[in-house]
Order: C-alpha cells, then sequence, then structure tokens
C-alpha cells in the first residue's frame, strides 16, 4: 500500500486530530504507529445489532448479544473451590438476567468502568451455570443514558483492544484518518492482477471491513468470507509466499560446499550403533547426503516425533561433513537440551576419537578459552551450543554444517546469525513439534522438507489417560507400581509456587507431598526453570542416574531430557497446558521397550477448548494429527509464535481456515517470480516496493536491483 516512507499514510497516528502521544501510546501496543497501520487494524468481528435478544429469551449458545444495565457488580465465589470471579449482573426491560464473569481482573479497573446504573452492549458465547445464563470474558461496549442500542449503526465492527483502549474511541480515530487520507489509499495489485485472481482494489477493501453497510453481502461479512475479506488474505498470503520464493531463487543460484560422502565411513558408522536405523531415518539420510553432495548450500527442515531418531540421523551427516574436513555446529534453545545432545553425541563420537566440546554461558574463564581457541584453530571439529554460539567473540577456522534443534524457539535472526559464522554452509533445520501442511509450505516455503514418520523399532505406544482429582488416589497407586518394577516417574505442574492469583496445585508444595507419600523407598526432587544451571544438571544428572525416582518439575523437561528408564509422566492441570506442550511432555516417556503411561490430571471445570485438547491427547499419539488440532484449535499466531517466526505478521489471514487460498497465493507468488525475477518490470514496480517494505530485515531477502 504504501510506495516509500514518505508516504501520506506513513504519518504516525498521534497526529490524527483527536490522538496525541498519548493515545498514540496506546496504539502502538496493537502494532499501530502510522495511519496505514490504522487502516490495516481489521475488525476481528462484527456485532449485529438488528438482532438484539431481550434478555428473558437468552438461550445457550454462540454469538448473542444483548443489552442491559447493571444492577449489581462485585468479587463473587465460584464452586467447591471458591474460584475468585468478577462478576456483573445486566437487567434490561423484559426483567431478564444475565451474569458478566471474568476470571483474571484488575479489582479497581472493573468497578471505575462499570459502575452500577451504566448501561452494556454485550457480545459473545452463552453459557449456562445452574439455572444462570453467562457471558465470560463477553465483548463489551458501554452506552451513553441518552443512546439507545438501536439508535446508532446497525452493524458495529469490534477491534482488538489494549488497556486505556475502546472500541468507539478507535471508531472514531478510525473515521477521522479515514476522512483525511483514504485518497491515498492505492491497491499494489496491478490491474490485469485483481481480475486474474478475482480480487477487490485495496480501498473498497478498506472501506468495507471499516464502515460496513447493510447489502446483501452483509453475511458473508459477518462470516469473514467476503470479497474484502479475501482480497486482504489473498495479499497477505501472496507477499509471503514471494518472499519465500525469492529466497528459495537466491538458494537455488547460490554456489555452497559439496561435501564428499564416503558411504564406507558411513556404513561404518552404521554398524558401530546399538541398534538398526528404520526406513524412515535410512530416507532422510539420503535425502540429505544428496543435498550435501548438491554445488549448492542445503537448507532443509528435518520434521521428526518425539523419540524418532532424528539426532542420530544428523550425526551421520555432521560425520561426513568432518570427514570431508569442516567444523560442525549444533545450536540448541536451552542449556539442558544442550548438554543432553552433548551427553548423547560423546557417547558416538568418543570412540571415534573426534574432539568435541559443549559451549553454553556457563562456560567460563580457562575452559572458555580453551574452547574458544580449539574452534578457531580448527582442533575441535564439532560443538553443541546454544545462543552462546553467536557471540561475535565465537570464531570457527572452517565452518561448513549447522544443525539448528527445536527451531522453533529461535527467531530467524538468530539463526542467520550462526550461519554468518561460515560462508554459505549447509543448514539442517530440525523440529520435534510437528509442522501441519499448510504451515510448512507457509514457514519453510524456502526450505525442502524431510519426514521421519515412524519410531524406533520396539518402542511401544504410550498410553494416555486423563484424571479428576477424585482418582488421584488411583494415580499413586499406579505410579507405586511402576515404581515397584524399577521405573521412574515424572509429575509436571504449572506453577513452581502458590499463586494468589490462581488456585492451582504447585510444583513446590507438591514436591513435598510426594516426598512424604513416597519415602523413604523413592527419592524425590524438585526441577524448576529458576534454578542455577549447575543445579540443574545435577538434578538431571541423578536422575539419569536412577538415583532419583520421582522428578517434580515445571514444563522446563518439556525438550530435551532422555531417559529411557521413565515410564510415567503425569501431567498436573493438564487444561492449563496448549496441545504442543502436552505432547511434547508425553514424549519424555516411552522412550525404550517398556510400556509408558501419561496421565492427565485435570480439574472438573474446563473451556470447551481444554476439553477438545485433552480429548486429543488421549486419542491419538501422532504428533502430525496433534499438530493439525492444535493449528485448528489455535490459530498460527500461537501455534508458532509469531515474534519468533521470523514472517510478516497475519492480521486477517488465518493458516487453519484458509489452505485453499494459501495455495493459490503460493502458486500465484511463485509463477510471478518465474516470469519476472526481479520484479523489473513497471507493472510491478508496486509489487517490488510492497515486498521489500513488508520483508525489511526478515529473511535477509536478496535485494531486487
Amino acid at each position: 500500500m504504501l510506495s516509500n516512507e514518505r508516504h501520506p499514510l506513513s504519518t504516525p497516528v498521534q497526529y490524527i486530530k483527536g490522538v496525541g502521544p498519548a493515545l498514540a501510546e496506546k496504539l502502538k501496543r496493537l502494532g499501530v504507529m502510522t495511519v496505514a497501520d490504522l487502516f490495516y487494524l481489521i475488525p476481528h468481528r462484527y456485532v449485529d445489532r438488528r438482532h438484539i435478544l431481550p434478555l428473558a429469551q437468552l438461550s445457550e449458545g454462540k454469538e448473542k448479544t444483548v443489552t442491559g444495565t447493571i444492577v449489581r457488580r462485585g468479587i463473587s465465589f465460584l464452586g467447591r473451590r471458591r474460584k475468585r470471579i468478577y462478576n456483573v449482573i445486566l437487567e434490561d426491560e423484559s426483567k431478564g438476567r444475565v451474569s458478566l464473569i471474568w476470571f483474571y481482573f484488575k479489582q479497581r479497573y472493573m468497578e471505575e468502568r462499570y459502575p452500577e446504573g451504566a448501561k452494556l452492549l454485550v457480545s459473545g458465547e452463552v453459557v449456562r451455570y445452574g439455572k444462570d445464563f453467562q457471558f465470560i470474558h463477553p465483548e463489551i461496549e458501554i452506552l451513553s443514558t441518552e443512546e439507545d442500542a438501536l439508535a446508532s449503526a446497525k452493524i458495529l465492527p469490534l477491534y482488538p483492544l489494549t488497556e486505556g483502549l475502546s472500541q468507539k474511541t478507535i471508531r472514531k480515530i478510525l473515521q477521522t484518518a479515514w476522512g483525511k487520507y483514504h485518497h491515498e489509499v492505492e491497491s499494489v495489485f496491478p490491474p490485469y492482477f485483481l481480475e486474474q485472481h478475482q480480487l477487490v482494489p485495496t480501498k473498497e477493501c478498506l472501506e468495507q471491513l471499516h464502515f460496513p453497510q447493510i447489502t446483501e453481502k452483509l453475511e458473508k461479512l459477518l462470516e469473514g468470507k467476503s470479497p474484502a475479506h479475501r482480497t486482504l488474505i489473498f495479499d497477505e498470503f501472496f507477499f509471503l509466499e514471494l518472499g519465500l520464493a525469492r529466497r528459495r531463487q537466491k538458494n537455488s543460484v547460490a554456489s555452497g560446499i559439496r561435501f564428499a560422502i564416503d558411504q564406507k565411513r558411513h556404513a561404518d558408522f552404521l554398524s558401530s550403533l546399538p541398534f538398526m536405523l528404520t526406513p524412515a531415518q535410512q530416507k532422510v539420510i539420503t535425502e540429505i547426503f544428496n543435498d550435501m553432495h548438491a554445488p549448492r548450500p542445503m537448507n532443509r527442515l528435518l520434521q521428526g516425533d518425539v523419540g524418532s531418531g532424528k539426532t542420530v540421523v544428523a550425526l551421520a551427516a555432521a560425520l561426513q561433513a568432518i570427514h570431508t574436513g569442516y567444523q560442525v555446529a549444533i545450536m540448541a534453545p536451552t542449556e539442558l537440551l544442550a548438554e543432553q545432545h552433548y551427553q548423547t553425541i560423546s557417547r558416538y563420537l568418543t570412540p571415534l576419537q573426534l574432539p568435541h566440546r559443549l559451549l553454553t554461558s556457563s562456560l567460563k574463564g580457562k575452559e572458555r578459552d580453551v574452547t574458544l581457541a580449539g574452534l578457531q584453530n580448527g582442533e575441535i571439529p564439532f560443538v553443541v551450543g546454544t545462543h552462546a554460539l553467536i557471540q561475535e567473540d565465537i570464531h570457527f577456522q572452517k565452518l561448513g554444517f549447522v544443525i539448528i534443534d527445536e527451531q522453533h524457539r529461535f527467531g530467524v535472526l538468530q539463526r542467520q546469525a550462526i550461519r554468518h559464522k561460515a560462508s554459505m554452509c549447509d543448514m539442517l533445520v530440525m523440529t520435534a513439534t510437528p509442522i501441519p501442511r499448510t504451515l510448512a509450505m507457509t514457514l519453510y516455503g524456502d526450505l525442502d522438507v524431510s519426514v521421519i514418520d515412524e519410531l524406533p523399532h520396539g518402542r511401544k505406544s504410550i498410553l494416555t489417560k486423563l484424571y479428576s482429582e477424585p482418582k488421584r488416589e488411583k494415580l499413586y497407586e499406579g505410579m507405586l507400581h511402576e515404581l515397584r518394577l524399577g521405573r521412574q516417574v515424572y509429575v509436571i505442574y504449572p506453577l513452581i509456587e502458590e499463586s494468589e492469583k490462581i488456585d492451582l496445585k504447585n510444583a513446590t508444595d507438591m514436591s513435598e507431598e510426594i516426598r512424604a507419600r513416597f519415602a523413604p523407598q523413592y527419592a524425590t526432587a524438585l526441577l524448576h526453570g529458576r534454578m542455577k544451571a549447575e543445579m540443574k544438571e545435577e538434578i538431571m544428572h541423578q536422575f539419569r542416574a536412577g538415583k532419583i525416582h520421582i522428578l517434580v518439575s515445571t514444563s522446563v523437561v518439556e525438550v530435551g531430557v532422555d531417559v529411557p528408564n521413565a515410564s510415567v509422566m503425569v501431567i498436573e492441570h493438564a487444561e492449563r497446558f496448549g496441545l504442543s506442550q502436552l505432547h511434547q511432555l508425553r514424549g519424555r516417556v516411552g522412550r525404550s521397550e517398556h510400556q509408558s503411561y501419561c496421565i492427565l490430571m485435570a480439574d472438573y471445570r474446563q473451556s470447551e477448548e481444554a476439553k477438545r485438547r485433552l480429548h486429543v491427547m488421549t486419542e491419538t499419539t501422532d504428533g502430525f494429527k496433534i499438530a493439525e488440532e492444535d493449528l485448528a484449535i489455535r490459530g498460527p499466531g500461537e501455534f508458532i509464535g509469531t515474534k519468533q517466526s521470523g514472517i510478516p505478521p497475519f492480521r486477517v489471514a488465518n493458516l487453519a481456515r484458509d489452505v485453499a487460498l494459501l495455495s493459490e497465493a503460493r502458486a500465484a507468488a511463485f509463477t510471478l517470480m518465474q516470469e519476472d525475477p526481479e520484479l523489473s518490470l513497471e507493472k510491478h514496480r508496486k509489487l517490488r516496493e510492497t515486498l521489500l517494505s513488508r520483508w525489511a530485515g526478515k529473511l535477509e531477502l536478496a535485494q531486487v536491483s
């Protein structure tokens, strides 16, 4: 939409009449810093005021809209556990009544915002609790006393909010800005492209979305399926895929290292392993070897479920790089995971007499100096580390192969920083978080993808059960049975310590209860993220050695912890964890031939989303099915972590919902890049400028000349 930084739409939002510095700071929290940002703050929903229900006619169901007057408000306590909530009670002329419930709130703010006698417009899902109807954390608009709910616009756009901003304020700012700047909005797509892909000019899109009119297309607008929505979704996907197509093109013509693949050395390595590789592992190794032998830099994503054997595959490739005369670096997101990798790799490299080192921020003094010198002079061919590897004082003599593990925990710029330590080295990006096809297309359109889709021989499927508090005695009996068989147990909690705000069991208190329950025969230890690295490592060492039988922890053990003798994973307050986290935690057991169990302890009161997550966990152990469900439940922003993904953010597009449009936009972007690789044709000038603007500083796109 913008052609350069001096464009009127680049005007800071604080200079819009009625905004000023204070409001501008609040808008900044929504990502709104310019007029253009404001125009692209797309409503996430609409309230259809044509269908306001009298409270007396309220029933359970989704997306109801009501009005009413506050007759009472204040703190209440819910259920047997006396859950602290804020409750606002509304009544209307129909003599009906409904409660508005907040589980997370600031009391002073609520009392100032919702005084008795205020009239509210409320929208959201209606749930029944006993005989009463409730809205949980609803969308609310405060109506002035003289304003009737039906007197103003029939269709109200609802925008994302932040503290100190109301829907009315955003609507007013938008109306002012649109009146002054709407004529500056231009379509970035040339006319032939709009027609070819059935798109609507940008100005028309934004006007339809911010100032909806009652037309025959209104229902499509309310469903998020209008031509305006379709155009903006296509726009976001198209420029994402155009950037990836540009990067892929850059990689395909770059000169890289042509590694020599020594099949005899590889066969010797395989024969030294105490197990046979699966066909899936062998297939993936062949794909990686082919890439390494090619004259261009490898950019490959290796997906494999927890326990599928990615590390040994990466090691097989690393050995080929070392035997060709290059150094190898593995970068992991946490010290715990880096240490785990180092110990695993040591078992294979020590017999081969290959020097290897661990480099994390915990490494100090002379030991660190010796490691840095060994990397610089080439005496250390293999290093495992954390972010410490990308510090400026780290230099390699001949880095040729980089392995990034648990890639979703690194920002793109961090991944590129390690690559800058070498000239066009090969890169293998690994993840134990299975990625749905739509996300793989989106995040890794510039990468080739390999998948290990089977577990090692002899592994048994983990049995997953959902328990509630009355079954706690049965849980402890099951733990005792496994302990008597010589196995070990994880017990995971969402909190380290007791919280005044949230009524949940916590690791610190419960570790004492569990210790008392199973002592003196079985040892219990507590592990959490606030501990010093040395203490965490000592506890994990004792657990791996079998000296600790029950490890009570937070989700710090989510990735990287490999204790084959552990056969039970208990997750307390499982309703508080996301699907991906639950799957990763479950993957800490089931790493040997022993039958393993995952017990999900959950509260009775669960949201529909939490019930869905827990049901999925009990139904399947397939990481890819779980990933698809996770994407559908949470949406892509949460699934990938938009700040870490390094991709332009989506304001309208939804990867779970808009798969067909993503495929269409991807095809269009890659076709255009083939036809006009530099986007140098005059009709593509705006496309070129927009591409560089959207991707500024991301993925190191080649500059389009």
